[in-house]
């Protein structure tokens, strides 16, 4: 298994003035630690209008600049909105291509549909259109990617006449395809696809382990909608190391409150709609109102943390938590160190952690680094 960072760029209140200038800059630094410690990858997302939860609204912009000042660490969307009305697939195939060119191909393509009403309302999509529109979109970027005239499109929400798209990726065939994993049914829908499922939201030990043998049993017949299949699952966690436990654990409580509170809230909207594709969502939102207080004890902490469902703690804790995503069979997992209000010495000392006493001992020769490497 191999390790990466996930962000979402984010911070709780109170906020401060040009709080937003210095997280980019923190993540910033925390991604060249972490390339120059040995982390496979980076995974940033696509929100908007996420208050706290996330100001990532332009990755792209953002790893422009990171591929400038890394080396070997993968540039991952986790993911690319792939709907029309918020990213039509012909500049999603052309910034992936200029991005695997100045990174020297280290791109690793990410999609998805959203999964807020704030995001799909905002720019007036159909919630009940996204799937479909994501199907439509991820299964045009690869030819998009390696014909040398695109041969065109007439969809339900897109058409395209032939046109010649400039510039090709490096990477060959072209850069790896995943999306986001964030309902049980996505897991099966990425192996029948021949995609990489990148699990965020419901990734835990104990539940990972069905979803990817869903997953790895739907890929043996899949139909690839790229030109290669790209076989692999990560999961992601929220993740804090420190020296000792008591540091972490008192680190980790807000953050962890945060995430909780957070969560329900990008959840609650659906919680009295009934929204074709979106059922999964509508009982999250009502078991999230029927919880009220996101507050959690010390107690509850340390049963999150003994069940693996965070990774919180010292490097042992940690490493323990890793290993049983390596025994449910995750080929990556993805760390989210800048949470909440976890100051930046703090994201870094984690970042360093872990690659000092978590990364050599789950990382066994192999690697998640796709097919198409090696351009």
């Amino acid at each position: 298994m191999d390790l990466g960072l996930q962000y979402e760029i984010q911070r709780a209140r109170p906020h401060y003035p040009n709080f937003m200038y210095d997280i980019y800059h923190q993540a910033t630094e925390q991604v060249i630690l972490a390339d120059k410690l040995g982390y496979h990858s980076v995974w940033t997302v696509e929100h908007h209008f996420l208050n706290e939860w996330s100001y990532s609204s332009a990755p792209e912009v953002w790893y422009g600049a990171l591929s400038q000042v890394t080396t070997n660490i993968r540039l991952g969307h986790g993911v690319c909105l792939l709907p029309v009305k918020f990213n039509h697939p012909i500049r999603v195939a052309e910034r992936i291509a200029v991005l695997d060119i100045m990174s020297n191909g280290r791109v690793e393509c990410g999609t998805g549909r959203s999964i807020t009403e704030q995001e799909l309302g905002g720019f007036d999509i159909d919630p009940e259109d996204s799937r479909p529109m994501w199907e439509e979109a991820v299964s045009q970027i690869p030819k998009m990617w390696t014909q040398e005239v695109y041969e065109g499109f007439e969809g339900k929400y897109f058409k395209i006449p032939p046109r010649e798209i400039i510039p090709k990726p490096i990477q060959k065939p072209h850069p790896a395809l995943w999306v986001a994993a964030t309902q049980p049914s996505t897991w099966e829908v990425a192996g029948h696809k021949g995609i990489g499922a990148l699990g965020f939201g419901i990734s835990e030990p104990g539940v990972i382990d069905k979803l990817v043998e869903g997953y790895k049993k739907a890929i043996k017949n899949c139909e690839p909608v790229g030109s290669f299949v790209n076989d692999k699952v990560a999961a992601a966690t929220v993740c804090i190391c420190a020296p000792t436990r008591e540091e972490a654990i008192e680190l980790g409580k807000g953050a962890i409150d945060f995430t909780t509170r957070k969560g329900a809230e990008l959840f609650t909207p659906f919680a009295n709609k009934d929204v074709k594709g979106y059922e999964y969502y509508k009982k999250m939102a009502q078991a999230a109102v029927a919880l009220g207080d996101y507050r959690m004890s010390n107690a509850d902490l340390q049963k999150r943390i003994d069940s693996g469902s965070v990774m919180v703690g010292d490097p042992e804790d940690c490493l323990k938590v890793a290993k049983q995503y390596q025994s449910a069979g995750v080929d990556l997992l993805m760390a989210l160190v800048q949470v909440g209000a976890v100051p930046h010495e703090k994201v870094m000392q984690t970042i360093d952690l872990l690659a000092k006493h978590v990364l050599p001992k789950i990382r066994n020769g192999s690697s998640v680094q796709s097919a198409a490497a090696g351009a």
